[in-house]
């Protein structure tokens, strides 16, 4: 009964909520470079209108930090995405994002039993061949950061991220001072299942409490505060070449769950799965030690033009 309740609440603060024509135009001119063709896109989101009003108007940060940041939101959201009748969803999502389900294991979207086994689906083996070097561990839009020092170049508003504040952790932080980061966000539509970026050892998860704001671009509004209130999990690759790799998993609104599928203290392969995330959007962060690596000088080159570029998992994306 609680989770009924709740929905209606919820949809009723949507309700509230109002757009100008300008607003829908700024919401429409979030861009980035397609690295396969090098094209410049422009990126559709989600609940646009809900984002803007959510975000940017004074009611809708109010049910914001009322009620949607909240673990209990996102877990309703995970519910019905696990249930029968959100499967009738699969469909309209597959055709709204021409997501290719011919390189997945299940190519027929009836066989999915509810949403979120479509969310979370699997890739056929050849659907993402492995690159050289540090690959992108996931699908999805990558900014990159040869020195942690550089972050102001493309976050300019006034929180003051910091390696410590993210992990909690001041002795951790300590290993990465000064270090290179790729902050990979992934958008409701792209492949969900996440990968090791190279081979080591990997250790156990830690998890760090917080809330689920939204990790889209219209919610982070050039700062990353989000990523370091929000519930997150990590942990430490160790590797013969790149040093110690931290891997970052964020949670975000309406995401359902982090679900590890490694086992850990063991030694993986560059590629083997890592984990997913269920519904919604979320965002991995990598933490490189000093001049461990070098980032491609496209993925260097394009955040400092302010511009995201989307890669797939298993691209190349350091030496």
């Amino acid at each position: 009964m609680k989770y009924f309740s709740v929905a209606l609440i919820f949809l009723l603060l949507f309700s509230c909520g109002q757009y100008s024509e300008s607003d829908r135009k700024e919401i429409a001119t979030i861009s980035y470079i397609d690295r396969q063709s090098g094209e410049t896109k422009t990126e559709v989101v989600p609940g646009e209108g809900v984002m803007k009003w959510l975000y940017s108007t004074s009611t809708g940060e109010a049910a914001l930090h009322l009620l949607v940041k909240r673990k209990f939101v996102s877990e309703l959201g995970g519910w019905y995405m696990d249930t029968r009748l959100s499967a009738k969803r699969i469909h309209k999502f597959v055709v709204e994002n021409n997501i290719n389900l011919e390189e997945c294991k299940i190519s027929n979207p009836n066989e999915f039993a509810t949403f979120n086994n479509f969310f979370y689906r699997e890739l056929k083996a050849d659907a993402r061949p492995i690159g050289k070097n540090i690959i992108s561990p996931a699908d999805g839009k990558i900014i990159a950061f040869q020195s942690l020092n550089n972050i102001s170049s493309f976050f300019v508003k006034g929180f003051k991220f910091t390696i410590k504040t993210f992990l909690q952790d001041k002795n951790l932080a300590n290993n990465y001072a000064d270090g290179a980061m790729a902050i990979i966000r992934l958008a409701p539509a792209d492949y969900h299942r996440f990968h090791f970026p190279a081979g080591g050892n990997v250790s156990a998860s830690k998890s760090i409490k917080g809330y689920y704001f939204s990790v889209s671009p219209l919610a982070l509004r050039g700062s990353l505060k989000n990523f370091c209130e929000n519930y997150r999990e990590y942990c430490i690759l160790e590797t013969k070449q790149y040093g110690d790799i931290l891997i970052a998993d964020v949670g975000a609104t309406m995401v359902g769950s982090i679900t590890q599928t490694y086992k850990a203290n063991t030694d993986v392969k560059k590629g083997d799965e890592k984990g997913y995330f269920a519904f919604g959007g979320s965002t991995l962060v990598l933490l490189f030690e000093k001049d461990k690596i070098t980032f491609d000088d496209d993925l260097i080159s394009n955040t400092k033009n302010g511009m995201e570029t989307y890669i797939k998992m298993g691209e190349s994306i350091a030496k």
